[in-house]
């Protein structure tokens, strides 16, 4: 059995969304004087690897805390999508076997350039493709940006039909995960009512 970590490292001066909140950590006790080491975290809801809840784009829609669980844990299928040059489609998605309550990630060129800054040309789902993957009914989507939908397109209706049929994991580094199938498992943070949570997500290789 092999475990991928394929969560981003959180850590002062990563890539973040733009007008999201930087990261920033401060130890608050040290060693050896007092008997505990203690730090203070400072972290927006969506750094890294996160879910997006319903409250998000939903007025009154359910936080982080209400995901559920049965989403969050199970076979999945990594889908090789790296030859996309801007957005993935619909007629991208059809070119891959996705059905009735699988857990879908979605390798792109983000995964291949890495994490180091924020690039403002990451691969993103479009509105077909995020009605595609409602119509399959799949329970959860997770991808390698930052954000499933097109910087600056308030026209974009790929947050509110995947938020509104599955849940959305966002910054999965996927850099070192080959296509294929695994077993998944990513937790957020149980915030109550808030917009997003950090998560841990690993893929078990059997």
């Amino acid at each position: 059995m092999k475990i991928h970590d394929i969560s981003m490292m959180i850590h002062k001066g990563m890539a973040i969304y733009p007008d999201n909140p930087a990261v920033k950590i401060r130890q608050i006790t040290f060693l050896p004087r007092d008997a505990t080491a203690k730090s203070e975290l400072v972290l927006g809801s969506h750094t890294g690897t996160h879910i997006d809840a319903k409250c998000h784009v939903f007025k009154g829609g359910d936080g982080s805390d209400k995901v559920p669980l049965d989403t969050l844990y199970g076979k999945c299928k990594v889908l090789d999508l790296t030859g996309c040059k801007e957005k993935i489609t619909a007629t991208d998605l059809k070119k891959h076997d996705i059905r009735k309550g699988d857990i879908i990630l979605l390798k792109t060129k983000n995964s291949l350039r890495g994490y180091g800054r924020f690039y403002d040309d990451y691969v993103y789902i479009d509105d077909s493709a995020a009605q595609y993957l409602a119509g399959r009914k799949i329970k959860t989507i997770g991808i390698d940006s930052l954000s499933v939908k097109q910087r600056g397109n308030r026209e974009t209706k790929t947050h509110p039909i995947l938020i509104g049929n599955m849940t959305v994991f966002e910054g999965l580094d996927l850099s070192k995960v080959k296509p294929g199938s695994y077993l998944f498992a990513g937790l957020p943070l149980k915030i109550k009512g808030c917009d997003g949570a950090p998560a841990r997500a690993i893929l078990i290789e059997e």
